[in-house]
């Protein structure tokens, strides 16, 4: 991936010893001209400066400034932290500077997930403390909402917190907060009037701020159901794609019916706020550029937007129509501020040999008390592991176990507590998934068949070229004799079967172009020793089934269909600067380069679907990739294809191919008309 060159200061030091945010490594900044002072460094965390920390001495270095690191320091300040103005007249010049920020609710709502309403309080000095709301405004609170994940703020019952306020000792901070409402955070705003304290009249004429926050729809509790069910967008024409969790991802946008990327020029926080608000999020944490979430496929369809940062919809703010060059090296994404769900605190991984693999064990309530257990592994496939990898934090599921017996877990959580799991993918939890309830059923047991996951940070994501499908497709009548292999391989109907060998069959083909636009490389999962080999094509089988080929009639009804082996998973063509790293000749390793793609022209075996016994009339022919989600991927909602087909018994036509669910969807036509 290509990033834009960023405006950090760089310091020149090589292995330290505390993980710097991951992006860094995504980025490429302009080079440091000069000495390099410091090599291999290792700090145990508690010096005060770096030249405390063990390294190679001052100016002992065999580096290149191509090795320079940098750091991005958070906002919060360390524990124990007192801000001490300077200036003796005013403050409002600075930032809000604090340890930490919460909302303190009231006891009546402490129970409620997430919680929404209460005393805003800031920690100074080791000490929480109130702030006065004499001078507080609608864009403090829009703020306070925003950084704790909800995308709007409403009002409260004053009469129930000034009477509390009046009952309790308060602790005031000494300065107010003056926002803007665009702030990613309190630390992004500044300081206000600063408040004489004066014991119980200090802030006379007000009360402490009280913050009342309204969730997002996947993150509103209902009382018919509890929380969503799973993750959905609130607005149509804007969606997140390719990221590991809720409130992250590419950001792409509907225009006639199809979707398209938004190019990162001009991309900013103010922006990526309007788009994480739309969806249901709070206020950007990050506004993410150079494809960093994984590039898109499709048109480009903003660019240069700009925006207030008050609109509802990204759809609302400017962009320039007429610029053009956009690749998906630019595609804009996001990442959103959500709400504090405790999610991670009901799920965990044990026994694996690192914090992103284990047994699968959750916090389940068992004879009036809340135990750890195992998940039943019958049916645990990759949705699965999916959904657990989101609910941790652990990014995307890299594979799915259904032994774990080399996982040596807590033997107090042995035995089953969920059984039955079938999740779409989509839920945010795995007690969002269906599920047996309290009436468990697992034949094998847990302990060493207990469902376990192994989760990764990076994940590939296959994009068919559907223009490719489309501009190749045709009809070929093609003799039964020399089709003996394809029928061996199941890549003829059922007819097939009884054909003689004279007669033929009528095969649809069409080309695929296959492209892996995600951030690591797809690899088939079985292991290179366990391929099997097939005599009569002479080749090996990394994944049985590798695509479906179907045509469907125009009420879904599936009337004819095909599958392609993925007998040669292979880099056939990358962009530029790329280098292929997969070739099947001489039995070499398969998989599909990131920034590659996998070609099936459509003059090879199995590149079609045999139509021999359906009748004139209008299809849909669908493509789907991994069907059967055996490598984990980023996004499957990318993985299927579909086109209109009109088939009149001599000729053959498809039009309208497009990646995803939905053919003539049109509600996206409006907005993009308007300027």
């Amino acid at each position: 991936m290509h990033g834009k060159p960023s405006q950090l200061n760089f310091i020149r030091v090589d292995s330290v010893k505390h993980k710097i945010l991951q992006f860094l490594m995504c980025l490429r900044p302009p080079l440091f001209v000069g000495r390099i002072w410091l090599d291999n460094v290792q700090c145990s965390g508690r010096e005060r400066t770096l030249a405390q920390c063990k390294s190679n001495g001052f100016g002992v270095s065999d580096c290149k400034h191509s090795e320079d690191v940098g750091v991005v320091c958070n906002e919060r300040r360390i524990p124990g932290f007192k801000f001490i103005s300077s200036f003796t007249n005013s403050v409002e010049s600075l930032n809000v500077q604090v340890e930490e920020v919460r909302i303190r609710a009231i006891s009546s709502q402490r129970k409620r997930v997430p919680i929404t309403e209460g005393y805003l309080e800031v920690k100074d000095g080791g000490k929480w403390r109130q702030i006065c709301d004499e001078e507080w405004t609608e864009m403090n609170n829009r703020v306070i909402c925003g950084m704790y994940g909800f995308p709007g703020e409403k009002g409260y019952n004053t009469k129930v917190y000034k009477l509390l306020a009046k009952r309790r000792k308060k602790n005031y901070w000494e300065f107010g907060v003056n926002c803007t409402g665009n702030e990613a955070s309190l630390h992004g705003c500044k300081l206000g009037r600063k408040v004489e304290l004066k014991g119980n009249a200090t802030c006379e004429k007000g009360m402490p701020v009280v913050v009342s926050c309204v969730p997002g729809r996947a993150f509103a509790p209902s009382h018919a159901q509890g929380f969503s069910k799973a993750y959905r967008v609130e607005q149509p024409l804007v969606r997140l794609r390719g990221g590991a969790n809720i409130g992250d991802g590419r950001v792409e946008v509907l225009k006639n019916g199809k979707w398209g990327t938004v190019c990162d020029d001009s991309w900013n926080l103010k922006a990526a706020s309007v788009v994480c608000r739309e969806l249901g999020f709070g206020s950007a944490k990050e506004a993410l550029a150079g494809g960093r979430l994984g590039q898109g496929m499709g048109p480009v369809h903003m660019n240069e937007v700009e925006c207030s940062g008050f609109e509802k919809s990204l759809t609302e703010c400017y962009f320039n129509r007429d610029a053009l060059g956009c690749s998906h090296e630019e595609d804009a994404a996001v990442r959103c501020n959500v709400p504090a769900m405790g999610f991670q605190n009901k799920l965990r991984l044990s026994g694996g040999r690192n914090p992103f693999e284990g047994r699968v064990e959750v916090l389940a309530e068992k004879n009036g008390s809340l135990v750890w257990g195992t998940v039943c592994s019958d049916s645990w496939g990759t949705m699965e592991a999916t959904v657990v990898c989101r609910q941790l934090g652990l990014g995307f599921a890299s594979n799915a176990f259904q032994e774990t017996w080399y996982w040596p877990g807590d033997v107090r959580a042995d035995d089953v507590v969920m059984s039955g799991v079938r999740c779409s993918g989509t839920e945010m939890t795995l007690a969002q998934c269906l599920h047996h309830g309290k009436h468990l059923h697992c034949p094998q047991g847990g302990g060493r068949f207990a469902a376990g996951v192994s989760c990764s940070e990076s994940a590939p994501d296959l994009v068919l070229n559907a223009q490719v499908v489309e501009h190749t497709t045709y009809l070929e009548d093609r003799p039964m004799y020399i089709l003996q292999c394809a029928n061996e391989e199941h890549c003829l109907s059922s007819s097939a079967a009884t054909a003689t060998p004279s007669s033929s069959r009528r095969l649809m083909r069409f080309s695929s172009q296959i492209h892996n636009n995600g951030q690591s490389d797809f690899r088939p999962r079985a292991a290179h020793n366990s391929w099997v080999w097939h005599d009569c094509h002479r080749h090996y089988h990394s994944m049985e089934v590798f695509t479906h080929y179907d045509l469907l009639s125009l009420n879904g009804t599936k009337v004819a269909e095909g599958h392609k082996a993925s007998f040669c998973l292979e880099d056939t063509q990358c962009e530029e600067g790329i280098e292929k790293r997969y070739e099947c000749a001489n039995f070499g390793q398969q998989g599909i380069t990131v920034g590659c793609w996998d070609t099936y022209r459509h003059d090879i075996d199995c590149q079609w679907i045999d139509v021999t016994d359906i009748v004139p009339g209008d299809y849909i022919f669908q493509v789907v990739i991994n069907p059967n989600y055996e490598v984990a991927e980023s996004d499957y909602t990318n993985n299927i294809m579909k086109c209109r087909c009109r088939y009149d018994g001599h000729r053959l036509w498809t039009y309208n191919c497009h990646i995803g669910e939905r053919l003539d969807d049109n509600s996206g036509d409006y907005w993009l008309q308007q300027y």
